[in-house]
């Protein structure tokens, strides 16, 4: 199946999909002007969907929208985005940090995901997903990584790195924690896969809000980056408002 296919049909899986987690889409605006991200989260229980994204800067981060029920913060409480220079990072959880502390010592990708691995959540071992954007970088322009168990067992971890030398105008890769809803949460299986990205910022904040099963949606963001000037736009939306 040719790209612009298969991201038209991963689209529609996509919508048909009620419970994918959490999601990242790197890719590139049809123009080519801009590198994308995009990142979201969903939640089956109060505590996970008792949150909200706070863009300060160039980070966003979730953030209780009742501090008075917060349970448990650890994997839910965290830095998604943020910037070291020209390298955009933007992960499901702590490890946006642990990567941009490895670049800024000198280390890499790789070498930063080398070192953690799934989320300790029995019975699901949720994935961690990460992606890094670097425009101008001739070795990979992106790069999207899965920290996950084999069989759904944690005496095998995994970790699989993708790197993609150029983008593709108009298509994004797509990589989520699950593959869908079940008893433990299925693990996202095989490559990022082709989906679709529009010119506009707020019409690809659109398609994908839209996308995703209203009831388990909770927050999502976009980020634009300049190709060339790395100059960034970043929006969000919110299921609960503040």
């Amino acid at each position: 199946m040719k790209i612009r296919d298969a991201a038209g049909q991963n689209m529609k899986n996509l919508r048909a999909n009620v419970y994918p987690g959490r999601g990242i889409v790197i890719g590139m605006t049809p123009d080519a002007r801009n590198l994308v991200q995009v990142y979201w989260i969903m939640g089956r229980s109060e505590n996970s969907r008792n949150r909200v994204f706070i863009a300060e800067g160039d980070v966003v981060r979730t953030a209780p929208f009742d501090a008075s029920k917060v349970k448990d913060p650890s994997l839910i409480i965290y830095n998604c985005a943020r910037v070291l220079d020209r390298t955009f990072i933007v992960s499901n959880g702590d490890q946006t940090d642990t990567i941009h502390d490895s670049l800024k010592s000198g280390g890499s990708f790789e070498k930063a995901l080398y070192g953690r691995t799934f989320e300790p959540d029995a019975p699901n071992f949720t994935p961690r997903i990460s992606a890094v954007v670097a425009p101008g970088c001739g070795a990979h322009q992106y790069q999207i990584g899965i920290l996950k168990t084999m069989d759904n067992n944690p005496e095998l971890p995994a970790r699989q790195i993708y790197s993609y030398g150029r983008g593709i105008p108009g298509i994004g890769h797509f990589i989520a924690t699950y593959s869908g809803d079940g008893a433990p949460l299925p693990s996202f299986e095989g490559e990022p896969q082709p989906v679709e990205i529009p010119n506009d910022i707020d019409a690809t904040l659109n398609l994908y809000w839209t996308a995703l099963n209203d009831d388990n949606k909770v927050s999502l963001m976009v980020r634009f980056i300049n190709a060339e000037t790395c100059a960034f736009q970043t929006r969000i939306v919110n299921k609960l408002s503040r």
